[in-house]
């Protein structure tokens, strides 16, 4: 909302430092500070509201006994983490932009299934919680909507090339506002000739325009950061089959991997069945990356603190994969309109660095299925949008191993008890952590090393810019 005041009060009354509104880093520095404060104000009145509600963790009686002691802790924190992401995105992002749009949705949706889920347990005194299929169906109906929304939706399908030889321009009423007519030639584009444009430079959303008006002479246009979307997607057409279905491959220099190819039997990226595999890819990529944070929500500050550097390294890939001169020179796909993605990722770091605030050892409250849910949601749609799904592995690495750690006991533990009558363990207890804790190391120990294999690990997702 600021953003648009302030852009407004730029175009109509221009005030000195003004237009410093409308940069990317600057409005990701004040939404940080947005964030935090939300977090750290508005926090200790949220838990005090849930303590007087009686709003508290019960700890099952098979976990380690230092658990047992978190008894009565106040849960559904993660309502401090849903505001300080979604208010500070309101106020600083562009709210024209379908990536933050979508990435909002994403993060509410699954803040609202995880609320669900806690006030089963907490209310109504039901363990189980939302029961898994309802939980699934949640999860499923959110890919099918970030899904269908990329798929279908102009601005996830960049802009190429110019509409014709002659440079005229498909002038609409949009257009005509801004200052074209119908007939008009375009003559320079950011100071450049339309022809001497390379394809991926027609991609960036250009700022200038000089058109020739059909017996009126030249004029020179200027839009402004709003409009520049809407004019390079009419003026440049929008993008060709495959660009929402392709993928980077890491390690792999100028390699690309488009889901359409598993449709074995056509080679056509717009089909139904090209199509449907992504879907599919999306449901499977925002179920796992949400149930993963919410198993490693299981000790004070580790999903928090995990998920705060995930998004610092997932807001820099956002910054440079929607920043053409950044991509160009690091060689990785140029994703027009993209960059604004970077204020949520803002938000999303401030939130949960603020959220550390109560959540570390000991904890004065747990964010909950609300907080892990909506977090895991707002990462695996992040990682889709920028094209890094397939680092998710290694980027969220924490996550993969929590819960490969479940995976691995549940399936041993049912095989053990077919073939041998009783079940036996690979780990002390899942998720990984338990077995840490019950093997002696305190709870601090493990979320800091956590953390540091973490940090490890966004660094190594770096390096493979140039590992290619």
């Amino acid at each position: 909302m600021f953003y648009h005041l302030f852009n407004w009060l730029e175009q109509t009354n221009p005030f000195p430092g003004g237009g410093v509104f409308q940069y990317l880093t600057f409005r990701a520095v004040l939404t940080v500070v947005f964030s935090l404060l939300i977090a750290l104000v508005f926090g200790g009145r949220i838990i005090r509201l849930l303590k007087r509600r009686l709003i508290g963790e019960t700890i099952r009686s098979a976990g380690p006994e230092t658990h047992k002691k978190k008894a009565g802790t106040p849960t559904m924190g993660g309502l401090i983490i849903v505001a300080a992401i979604v208010i500070p995105s309101l106020l600083w992002a562009n709210l024209t932009n379908v990536y933050v749009l979508l990435l909002l949705l994403a993060t509410v949706w699954m803040g609202i299934i995880g609320f669900i889920d806690d006030y089963i347990k907490v209310f109504l005194k039901d363990k189980r919680g939302l029961k898994g299929r309802f939980k699934i169906t949640g999860q499923v109906g959110l890919g099918l909507i970030v899904g269908g929304v990329m798929l279908w939706h102009p601005d996830f399908r960049g802009t190429q090339g110019l509409l014709n030889q002659a440079n005229e321009l498909r002038v609409n009423t949009t257009l005509t506002d801004l200052g074209f007519k119908d007939g008009d030639r375009l003559l320079l584009v950011d100071g450049q000739p339309p022809d001497a444009i390379s394809n991926a430079e027609r991609l960036v959303p250009h700022s200038t325009y000089v058109v020739q008006h059909a017996g009126n002479g030249t004029d020179t246009l200027f839009i402004n950061p709003v409009q520049r979307p809407l004019v390079s997607r009419l003026v440049f057409g929008v993008g060709g089959p495959g660009f929402v279905t392709q993928t980077t491959v890491p390690f792999l220099k100028n390699a690309s991997f488009n889901y359409s190819s598993l449709v074995f039997w056509s080679n056509d990226p717009e089909s139904w069945a090209a199509k449907l595999v992504y879907l599919l890819v999306v449901i499977f990529i925002v179920t796992a990356v949400s149930n993963g944070v919410n198993i490693t929500d299981g000790l004070d500050g580790l999903a928090a603190g995990t998920t705060a550097i995930v998004g610092v390294t997932l807001g820099i890939f956002a910054y440079v994969s929607g920043n053409y001169t950044f991509s160009s020179y690091l060689n990785v796909t140029f994703i027009p309109l993209s960059g604004e993605i970077f204020i949520v990722c803002a938000a999303l770091v401030g939130a949960c660095i603020g959220f550390l605030w109560y959540n570390t050892h000991p904890a004065q409250v747990f964010m909950g299925d609300t907080g892990s849910l909506a977090l895991g949601g707002a990462v695996g749609v992040l990682a889709l949008m920028i094209k890094k799904e397939l680092l998710l592995p290694l980027i969220c690495g924490v996550y993969f191993i929590e819960s490969l750690s479940v995976i691995l006991q549940v399936g041993y533990f049912k095989y053990t008890k077919r073939k041998y009558g009783e079940g036996r363990r690979i780990f002390r207890m899942s998720p990984l952590h338990h077995h840490f804790e019950l093997g002696g190391m305190h709870e601090a120990k493990i979320v800091t090393r956590f953390w540091i294999v973490t940090i490890l690990l966004g660094v190594l997702a770096f390096a493979t810019l140039k590992l290619r």
